[in-house]
């Protein structure tokens, strides 16, 4: 059976359906992701192989027809991501949207066929392009599309069609493709939904037990913008606007400032939000411009160039690896020690803004580090990587113990537990050696 009753609940229902690449998980949701939980822990085979690290969903849904669903019984689905223990057929989780596993299938049969003549690259793309349009994806309002539309329809400008003309290996198997087009199917209208994972980080999946996450960006951006018309959605938490704080100015010149970036404020303005420490400096400053740039969870000491001839100057400081900087972190789990990770780095594609690790392809990225007390450590980046410490930290192969409040590599907290404690560089005009502290603001 793939439709569950929802027990005794006392959750209000949202009044709209969940955004999936940014929410918190609404009460019903959690406590749906609950059951899935106890199932997986009380099935041997299934939780054998989650516990290698796997990503669930669940989808809260009213049984009343659409009209009325605001007062239709609740239940809901459960899903995961790709395979899971060889198969696709589990029967407590939702079907896959196409089932390319059957062995005496066109898929399976013509993959054979592949093989025998030894990897023909033209009818193996063939077969991919093939398999992408038996997704038949279905929205709210009754309609359909399949794969490759959708993908085509999404990326609309010429450019980016040329770039992205189909979409990647996997595409359409994840959990919230899979639970609306189940619920579409059977006519139940969809609630809210929610995301967890499952078991240990991997070496290419720094995701930790049982937290929740948004869903992909690279493969389920373009399907679920198409499958969730005709729903009433949240809005993108990040079109709503981020609080204004008080930016403290530690040092201040001709040519420069040093200011104390808050938590939880954009250094230079986003591809949504405008409000940063840059447009900020630039209401008293209009040719400032900053001269580096802090995740916009990390707090602490960040140059501001007030001229375009200190900027230049101080950018090629940061070229030539001349600033140094230590960050202070505060980790979920106790360590000590002092050492090297050198662990290198790239944009994972599917998944943006979240790094990857990648030995061959990554671009070089090494720490420092030293134990101050069992869970706050200092860092040196000697590079200057995106999320460098924030990966180094979580990574298996780093510390293995994730920054608190990392929300992409650990858990989510109150805030990122990481600070830009110190910063030494030299002056764009005087050439003096400077060097500024800031106070560490959470509690160590």
């Amino acid at each position: 059976m793939n439709i569950h009753p929802l027990h005794n609940t006392n959750s209000e229902r949202p009044e709209r359906f969940t955004y999936p690449f940014n929410y918190e998980p609404h009460p019903l949701c959690r406590e749906a992701a609950a059951e899935v939980q106890q199932y997986i822990a009380t099935h041997e085979e299934i939780r054998q192989d989650a516990d290698n690290g796997k990503m669930f969903g669940v989808l809260v849904v009213s049984l009343g027809p659409s009209s009325s669903h605001e007062h239709g019984d609740l239940a809901f689905l459960a899903a995961y991501s790709g395979l899971l223990a060889g198969r696709n057929d589990w029967p407590y989780f939702v079907p896959p949207i196409y089932d390319a596993q059957q062995p005496d299938g066109y898929f399976k049969m013509t993959e054979r066929e592949i093989s025998a003549r030894g990897g023909d690259k033209e009818m193996s793309q063939g077969l991919q392009t093939w398999l992408f349009h038996q997704y038949q994806l279905l929205n709210a309002h009754g309609e359909v599309k399949d794969l490759v539309d959708v993908w085509q329809s999404y990326y609309s400008r010429e450019k980016l069609r040329k770039k992205f003309p189909l979409p990647p290996g996997g595409t359409g198997d994840c959990c919230a493709p899979k639970l609306l087009q189940y619920a579409y199917l059977q006519g139940l209208y969809p609630v809210c939904m929610a995301e967890f994972w499952w078991g240990a980080p991997t070496r290419t999946e720094l995701r930790q037990h049982l937290n929740y996450y948004p869903a992909c960006r690279g493969k389920c951006k373009p399907i679920l913008t198409w499958m969730l018309q005709g729903l009433d959605v949240d809005p993108n938490p990040e079109t709503l606007g981020f609080e204004h704080k008080k930016v403290p100015v530690v040092y201040e010149d001709d040519d420069l400032l040093v200011v104390d970036k808050p938590s939880g404020m954009l250094s230079v303005p986003g591809r949504i939000e405008d409000y940063s420490i840059e447009t900020l400096m630039q209401e008293r400053y209009p040719s400032c411009f900053v001269a580096h740039r802090l995740d916009m969870g990390t707090s602490g000491l960040l140059i501001v160039a007030k001229n375009i001839e200190a900027y230049h100057h101080l950018q090629q400081q940061f070229v030539r690896h001349e600033v140094r900087k230590k960050y202070v972190a505060k980790l979920e789990h106790a360590g000590h020690g002092t050492g090297i990770i050198s662990l290198p780095l790239r944009p994972d594609p599917m998944n943006r803004p979240r790094q990857m690790v990648d030995m061959e392809h990554g671009k070089r990225s090494v720490t420092r580090y030293e134990f101050i007390s069992d869970r706050l450590v200092a860092l040196w980046p000697e590079t200057g990587r995106t999320h460098q410490l924030r990966i180094h930290c979580a990574h298996p192969d780093g510390l293995g113990r994730p920054i608190i409040g990392d929300e992409l590599y650990g858990t989510k907290a109150e805030r990122l537990c990481l600070h830009a404690a110190e910063i030494w560089f030299t002056h764009p005009s005087t050439d003096r050696e400077m060097h500024f502290t800031s106070p560490i603001p959470f509690q160590i």
